[in-house]
């Protein structure tokens, strides 16, 4: 949440292409949906396949002011993202391009692609149904978002009862507990006293210790004894030619 603080602008083209998408007007998605909406209200479709049509619409939108709601201004969740930032103008410019065509290339390749209007002849409460759809998604996604179901949850009430029944009436403890128990005890004794115990011990942890006791030992030898008695050989051997 709260992403549009840290990084605006990829923010700000972020909302626009999930406005297009919902259908809002004047942007390029609002054409292509707009205009299957209507063709649909102008066909001869039943009944369900009619209503399927706009409750996809209006879940859509619903789904997509969910997102907006949670990451651009519902609390921040992020900590381990802290650090992001607009910081790549490669992609800045990129996605500053593309919006043009979001904002612009419905109305544009609507004009450039039908030579004349398509006539659409709908009543007004059939016009204004992909509107209302869009209006009522939005709000159905808000006010989705807002509520919390874990308030209500009645759960805790059933707990021992729950917790009974997804033990599978204590099938677990009569079938898989009580033949893989044992078997863990031991290897759990085995590891505890044998593995990480004696043989560890008299094992390669011995073997590091008395080599390592070794090792200190020959080291004082050669830095200490043979030290001194090549200074006294040398001693004894100025004072032999004086």
């Amino acid at each position: 949440g709260s992403l549009v603080n840290f990084i605006p602008l990829t923010s700000s083209f972020f909302n626009i292409c999930n406005l297009s998408l919902c259908g809002l007007p004047f942007l390029s998605g609002f054409y292509s949906k707009d205009l299957i909406l209507e063709f649909m209200s102008m066909s001869y479709m039943n009944f369900y396949i009619y209503f399927i049509f706009y409750i996809s619409t209006g879940l859509t939108v619903m789904y997509t002011f969910r997102l907006l709601y949670y990451t651009m201004l519902g609390d921040l969740n992020s900590i381990s993202y802290f650090s992001m930032q607009d910081s790549s103008e490669v992609m800045l410019k990129g996605m500053g391009g593309l919006i043009f065509l979001v904002i612009f290339g419905g109305g544009v390749m609507s004009w450039l692609v039908f030579p004349t209007p398509y006539m659409i002849c709908l009543p007004m409460m059939m016009k204004l149904m992909v509107l209302l759809t869009i209006i009522l998604g939005a709000m159905l996604g808000y006010l989705i978002s807002s509520i919390g179901l874990n308030d209500f949850s009645k759960t805790m009430s059933f707990y021992n009862l729950s917790f009974f029944f997804s033990s599978m009436w204590n099938l677990n403890y009569l079938s898989t507990f009580g033949v893989t128990y044992y078997f863990l005890m031991f290897g759990e004794k085995y590891n505890t006293l044998i593995d990480q115990g004696w043989s560890e011990y008299y094992g390669s942890q011995n073997i590091y210790m008395s080599m390592k006791r070794i090792s200190i030992f020959t080291q004082k030898i050669f830095l200490n004894n043979l030290k001194i008695f090549l200074t006294l050989f040398l001693i004894w051997v100025c004072m032999l030619f004086v």
